[in-house]
């Protein structure tokens, strides 16, 4: 653990203006307020804190940062207040330990969706200012140093947050050093047998082959200065799980890796840099495609190198990297590497590209599991690198295509895509976008996102932008088809039916406007007796449901009681086991509905909605009337409800309809065409589907259809 000169001498040594005072007062401040609390490792706790300002110290943070990170868990530990730091030691390493801090609380919640939250609220702290994630960054890292003091379960949990979330963050800022270690410790823990194989594997080849690397490091030193290049020459061993992660995605075996060895030329300008890369090229066989020149396309965390793979000196296959001294700092400490922060300047994390895509799919995301799984796309990627049409360089997933360019452009670029040019040519929007390609995309006001474009698209950002359109579209047409319900239901009671009255009930909805309760009919999870109730309490019900409500059949009752131990769970409630039922054709009632039941002469009891308009045929027979339900099983089934639909006339039409359905888990088992014209079809489909809710969505899906003009449940 450091003493606290040793640390006031360490951020003095790269920053003689630090504020020693406040360094000091922090370092005492901390040891008291956490006292004797103890880590899982013995430890006092706070040589936590003290070994992260250390970690920071390593990239020359400014003082502000190495003061946060010795105070960032006592605002969380122990009983002091923001307000305290604020008071204590400023405004601004306030800010930072109150990002901190939120993120611990984050993190100490329990279930599911603990790790997407805790990632959403560390993106909102770090685009406040980036050291947010320096600091987070740094005690990620000590926490993993001492993993092993942790009960294997936990163990586990930690590995894989910090390999999804906090190792490409790293990567992403250029902390090269930081995401590196995360990474071997997290996969030595989850990995352990693959690991320890590499390591194995590795340690031969270093036994093997001892002198092999300062040979190659001598020979490719005498190449520069042979030719008049004044350069630093270095070789390293990629880590164990950079290696395994390429085994996993090349599919090679470990003799299969060309670049286990990597040497790095370091020189002082952009031009060298191409020169020694013509001295390589001229002297050593090249291995087709390893060329990556990441000086004139840069990665989007800033990286810049030129990499290279050639049959190098003794005869093997290298991977030669080489850039300038400038650019191999920032490639290690990455944003850290920048001096505004030495010069007292906040940087702002929404200033970085990267980090304005992920507050976009934030903001486009319906809960924060959908946002872990759109950024880790976002995240995770190799990249290709294409251009617009006036040269500006656009950086994508590989495999992404026309779409995923439109959305990286801009959000309303990607929303009215209609089609793309590719080198000129114009290409279906699901092509694979290549290295270099130039892409024109076509756009139309008219447009708006298909729910096929996910299917085909890679960028979180463009599936995040597609999912909400489609989200906020189908809730449209819940809250339209919620509403024509509601009026009907008021208007057949010959009630009158106002917004106002829908306001002093929406707690017993759970909703926080009308549209809220309008969905939710429409969606099915309300019905419209279930709002008519609660909006007239005392109000009777129906004829109808008068008549249903009034029928009473003690016998069987009786008989379901008795029999009820020895029976299986029915589809119908209601009904003596063994009675024959079937389901009227001319309503097609479905669990969800609200249903009656009508005794007919040899056909046993046939089950209708009750707003049925054949129930007012038997308004005067009220013997044949049974008081009926659904029963637990009604669900596990498929039942068949019918839809009418108005389709276009083209091609492709009647395909386009299937394939919708299909893709909403449905399955239509019957169709007539009851009436063609030039330009449409009216169609009855018959659809299997589980429940009211099942068939509503499907409805929902077909009117976002472009082919569908019309659809709606059919009584026919």
């Amino acid at each position: 653990m450091l003493r606290q000169y040793e640390l006031v001498e360490l951020v003095k040594s790269y920053d003689p203006d630090a504020d020693e005072d406040a360094l000091n007062r922090a370092y005492v401040f901390a040891m008291k307020k956490h006292g004797a609390q103890l880590r899982e490792s013995g430890d006092p706790y706070y040589s936590h804190p003290i070994e992260v300002a250390g970690i920071l110290t390593k990239f020359k943070l400014d003082c502000s940062s190495i003061i946060a990170g010795l105070l960032h868990d006592t605002v969380e530990d122990t009983d002091t207040t923001i307000e305290e730091i604020q008071q204590l030691f400023g405004k601004q390493v306030a800010a930072i330990v109150d990002g901190v801090t939120k993120l611990a609380m984050i993190e100490q919640k329990s279930g599911s969706s603990k790790q997407a939250e805790n990632f959403r609220k560390l993106l909102l702290a770090m685009s406040d200012d980036i050291r947010v994630l320096l600091i987070k960054l740094a005690d990620r890292l000590h926490n993993m140093r001492t993993l092993h003091f942790c009960k294997p379960e936990k163990r586990a949990r930690i590995a894989k947050e910090t390999l999804d979330i906090y190792a490409p963050l790293a990567e992403r800022i250029g902390m090269q050093e930081i995401k590196s270690e995360l990474e071997e410790i997290a996969f030595a823990e989850l990995h352990k047998e693959a690991h320890d194989s590499i390591v194995a594997r590795l340690n031969f080849l270093r036994e093997k082959d001892s002198n092999i690397v300062p040979k190659i490091i001598e020979q490719l030193q005498k190449d520069m200065e042979e030719n008049g290049i004044k350069a630093s020459v270095t070789g390293r061993e990629k880590t164990p799980y950079s290696i395994w992660r390429k085994m996993q995605q090349k599919n090679a075996s470990f003799e299969q890796l060309l670049d286990i060895m990597a040497f790095r030329i370091c020189v002082e300008d952009i031009g060298t840099c191409y020169q020694a890369l013509g001295v390589i090229h001229s002297k050593y066989h090249m291995i087709p495609r390893r060329f990556k020149d990441y000086i004139s396309t840069p990665k989007p965390n800033g990286y810049k190198s030129i990499h290279t793979g050639v049959i190098g000196p003794e005869n093997t296959r290298i991977e030669i990297q080489i850039r300038t001294f400038e650019m191999h700092e920032i490639a290690e400490k990455g944003v850290a590497a920048h001096w505004a922060y030495k010069q007292g300047q906040k940087v702002e994390g929404r200033n970085f590209r990267w980090m304005r895509e992920l507050l976009e799919i934030l903001e486009q995301a319906q809960n924060p599991e959908e946002f872990l799984e759109n950024t880790k796309l976002e995240m995770y990627n190799d990249q290709v690198f294409c251009f617009t049409p006036k040269g500006d360089l656009i950086g994508l997933p590989i495999n992404s295509t026309p779409v995923d360019f439109a959305y990286a452009v801009h959000s309303s670029v990607g929303d009215t895509c209609v089609g793309a040019k590719i080198n000129g040519e114009i290409k279906p929007l699901r092509t694979v976008l290549q290295n270099g390609d130039q892409v024109e995309v076509l756009t139309s006001k008219a447009q708006h996102p298909s729910t096929e474009w996910e299917r085909f698209v890679v960028t979180g950002k463009a599936k995040a932008a597609i999912r909400r359109y489609v989200r906020a579209h189908k809730r449209d047409q819940f809250i339209a088809l919620g509403k024509d319900i509601l009026d009907r239901q008021f208007k057949g009671e010959k009630l009158e039916f106002s917004e106002k009255a829908l306001v002093n009930v929406m707690p017993n909805f759970e909703a926080e406007s009308i549209d809220d309760i309008y969905a939710k009919v429409g969606e099915g999870l309300i019905t419209g007796w279930d709002v008519l109730r609660a909006v007239y309490p005392a109000y009777k019900q129906s004829k109808l449901e008068k008549v249903v409500k009034a029928i009473k059949v003690p016998s069987l009752k009786n008989v379901l009681k008795k029999n009820k131990s020895k029976s299986e769970p029915l589809k119908i409630k209601g009904l003596v086991p063994g009675m024959a039922v079937h389901f009227a054709g001319c309503c097609h009632p479905l669990p969800g509905d609200r249903i009656v039941g009508i005794v007919t002469t040899g056909k046993g009891v046939a089950v209708h909605t009750i707003d049925c308009k054949v129930l007012e045929k038997f308004a005067d027979e009220p013997e044949r009337w049974l008081d009926i339900a659904w029963g637990d099983e009604a669900e596990n089934e498929m039942h068949v409800g019918r839809l009418k639909i108005m389709l276009a006339n083209e091609p492709g039409a009647l395909a386009d309809l299937s394939n919708l359905v299909a893709r909403n888990n449905g399955n239509i088992s019957n169709l007539n065409i009851v009436y063609r014209t030039v330009s449409y079809f009216e169609l009855l489909v018959d659809v299997e589907v589980k429940d009211v809710k099942h068939l509503n969505d499907i409805i929902a899906a077909l009117k976002a259809s472009r082919v569908v003009s019309y659809v709606a449940r059919s009584a026919q």
